[in-house]
């Protein structure tokens, strides 16, 4: 299996996690809908059949939806400053999106700002759609990604790459972590 294919596999995995155990039975959540047409449109779906209904018993529907509009985004281009599908996105203009597009949370431009306006979580307790820090340009919260779970996030890399999952806890992204950080419910508007 191509390395793309295996990233696409546990992305869509940690995605799948992210629906609620109530959609599977209701049919009503548009989030399960999408999952099943991306798993589908990608040939997975035949390959993933007994772990997607494991995995979507365990999460909240906030977080389903989330997790999947941040994962249509996979293969879009960095852009500095860059905060559309369109353009391409930098980082924190891609959490931006997401949160905003996914549960209409306008979260601040910067990946510090953003830091400064989430609540401070452990590592241990993070959550599918929570958000990870790194200290990517020797200084805190310089990199931001949003959590999809079994120890992989989702973020808008660098110039020249595009948006991807990636695993928290190879060498690289480990040394580099300086945060994890929830988005709460009642949060306003910064």
């Amino acid at each position: 299996m191509s390395i793309r294919l295996s990233t696409l596999v546990l992305a869509v995995s940690a995605l799948c996690a992210a629906v609620p155990a109530s959609a599977q039975t209701s049919g009503q959540n548009a989030g399960y809908q999408d999952m099943d047409a991306l798993l589908a449109e990608k040939g997975l779906i035949d390959r993933l059949g007994a772990q997607v209904q494991q995995a979507r018993a365990s999460m909240s529907e906030q977080a389903s939806s989330l997790v999947i509009n941040a994962m249509a985004f996979l293969g879009v281009p960095y852009k500095w400053g860059g905060d559309s599908h369109d353009t391409g996105f930098d980082c924190s203009g891609f959490v931006r999106a997401v949160f905003e597009q996914s549960v209409g949370k306008i979260l601040p431009r910067r990946s510090d700002e953003q830091a400064a306006a989430t609540q401070v979580i452990d590592r241990s307790e993070l959550k599918p759609g929570d958000l990870v820090f790194f200290n990517t340009m020797r200084r805190a919260f310089s990199h931001v990604g949003i959590y999809v779970g079994d120890g992989k996030f989702i973020h808008s890399p660098r110039a020249g790459a595009q948006v991807r999952v990636e695993d928290m806890r190879i060498a690289y992204w480990n040394t580099r972590f300086n945060g994890a950080r929830r988005v709460l419910p009642q949060q306003q508007e910064p």
